[in-house]
């Protein structure tokens, strides 16, 4: 029962920071201008100094063999709940705007915004090496697959590039790039100087706050009046917050994970939708307000089956 009530009190605070956003935005303390900072914010400088600090922190040179086993473990589940969304998609007969959109938001999880700053809460500083071995592979599908089933339920865009894109999409993100440079770091056995580290960690330390602060801004703006069961979203919701975290589990037995990288991982399948599924739909023409919606129920939705999740995981 402890891992419930830790659940219980981390999850409290996840929704008291996003209360915070929430409230500036009703107060008009927060425009779409702070917003756009915040992002750029938190994925260009907090993120990468998080990635950073966790891994040279928590992991050593012979640690870093066993991550190509664990970062095949999260490519397979995630490929497989894609596929499996794919085909109720298909079942349940949603219009061309909503099909990908469907399948985009059933199968990728928010492993930033909102999973660095529940794990965190849940595991503390030494979950951070599987968070971003889960990212690693949650946004490979992102990028590549995520891209093509919104833009079929768009009107408007253009096909992604080759491999040579989708890897230059892939390495030149900054989180990925902070990931590589504690690699290197690890693999030469050397470390920044204190004043570097140290700073590095004010920096990170800002990601939870901040990109609660920016999810509770996202709820407001879509407006509590519109979050409305539209239909497809019950099923999504099963999917993303119980069925994905099933799938996860199962590929965690068949590699033999267990302990905190098995719980990190079937918690962050279990996490809300990936935000970056709503901005998509608008680029590419597919229904906007569906991925919206969509997000902002699984935010909220997450509250309840996240201790859960945890009462089950013990």
């Amino acid at each position: 029962m402890a891992g419930f009530f830790n659940a219980v009190s981390a999850c409290l605070v996840v929704l008291l920071l996003m209360a915070v956003g929430y409230f500036m935005g009703a107060r008009g303390w927060m425009t779409a201008a702070e917003k756009k900072f915040l992002s750029r914010f938190i994925i260009n400088l907090a993120v990468p100094a998080n990635c950073v600090v966790g891994l040279v922190n928590n992991l050593n040179r012979d640690d870093l063999a066993r991550a190509c086993v664990l970062l095949l473990s999260v490519l397979l589940g995630v490929g497989t709940t894609l596929l499996l969304c794919m085909g109720i998609a298909t079942l349940l007969r949603l219009p061309r705007a909503r099909w990908g959109v469907f399948v985009a938001m059933a199968g990728l999880s928010n492993v930033l915004f909102i999973g660095v700053p529940v794990c965190t809460q849940l595991f503390g500083e030494a979950c951070l090496p599987y968070v971003m071995l889960y990212y690693l592979g949650n946004t490979s599908f992102l990028q590549s697959a995520g891209i093509l089933l919104v833009e079929r339920s768009g009107s408007r865009g253009s096909r992604p590039g080759g491999p040579g894109r989708f890897l230059r999409d892939i390495f030149t993100k900054p989180p990925i790039l902070g990931v590589m440079l504690a690699v290197v770091l690890l693999l030469l056995d050397v470390s920044l100087p204190g004043p570097v580290m140290r700073v590095a960690g004010y920096i990170g330390n800002t990601v939870s706050p901040l990109a609660l602060i920016y999810g509770g801004f996202i709820v407001y703006e879509v407006g509590l009046r519109n979050l409305k069961l539209l239909p497809g979203l019950p099923t999504m919701l099963v999917l993303r917050l119980a069925v994905a975290p099933m799938i996860c589990w199962g590929f965690c037995m068949l590699f033999g994970l267990e302990g905190l990288v098995r719980d990190v991982f079937v918690v962050e399948s279990a996490l809300p939708v990936v935000s970056q599924v709503t901005v998509m739909a608008g680029a590419y023409g597919a229904d906007e307000e569906y991925a919206a919606v969509g997000s902002c129920l699984s935010i909220l939705g997450c509250f309840i089956t996240i201790p859960i999740l945890m009462l089950i995981l013990g």
